[in-house]
């Protein structure tokens, strides 16, 4: 039992370091400066019920992708790695999205669904997180990723609905520091990931 929770810690930690609630803030308040709190709250709901459902649909079908193509595990973990220690690289950079600088937005309630399901909240960080977990997981262990993806679309949520008033009590500067914190730990999850896909491919020993 104590396995599953340290299983379960580490999903969550995983998925809120690449998919940071308070990160995605900044974004959703740049897309939805001419909606009012009603039509806020609308787009967050069915954007992060959207990532969701991308997501928890890679969480089921990643073992089949995997048998039908071919990819092996340390494949999939090297090249993984590498994509998500980029993410986080570039979080720690802290080069201004091209989202947040749009000076005019077209105000539109499909952005609900693009850009911000598709691929703030879905994004391939998220979706390679995902399929890492799942490669050796049992169907308890899928449980509690798809448990954890849900936790993290719903602090999503929460925090777009609540976008207004926490920037005002947190401050856009700690935001800033936050997100590159987040990034930090992102680009550590993606090394570790990539050196465990080496170890697999060359058969190497874990260290004791």
């Amino acid at each position: 039992m104590e396995n599953y929770w340290l299983f379960t810690i580490a999903v969550f930690t995983g998925f809120f370091a690449i998919n940071s609630p308070v990160g995605n803030i900044p974004i959703f308040l740049s897309l939805t400066k001419q909606a009012d709190r009603i039509t806020k709250k609308n787009i967050s709901k069915k954007a992060t019920f959207t990532a969701f459902v991308i997501v928890t649909g890679f969480i089921i079908i990643g073992k089949y992708v995997f048998e039908l193509f071919g990819i092996t595990i340390p494949a999939f973990k090297i090249t993984g790695g590498i994509l998500i220690f980029f993410v986080g690289f570039e979080m720690i950079r802290a080069q201004e999205s091209s989202i947040d600088n749009q000076t005019e937005v077209n105000f539109n309630e499909g952005i609900s669904v693009s850009p911000l399901a598709i691929p703030i909240l879905a994004g391939p960080g998220t979706i390679v997180t995902a399929m890492n977990f799942t490669t050796n997981a049992g169907y308890l262990q899928m449980g509690i990723i798809v448990a954890m993806v849900a936790l993290i679309m719903w602090l999503n949520y929460l925090a777009f609905i609540s976008s207004d008033y926490l920037v005002r009590f947190i401050g856009k500067n700690k935001i800033v520091v936050i997100e590159k914190i987040m990034g930090l730990i992102i680009a550590i999850i993606g090394t570790s990931m990539f050196i465990e896909g080496v170890k697999l491919a060359f058969l190497i020993p874990p260290a004791a």
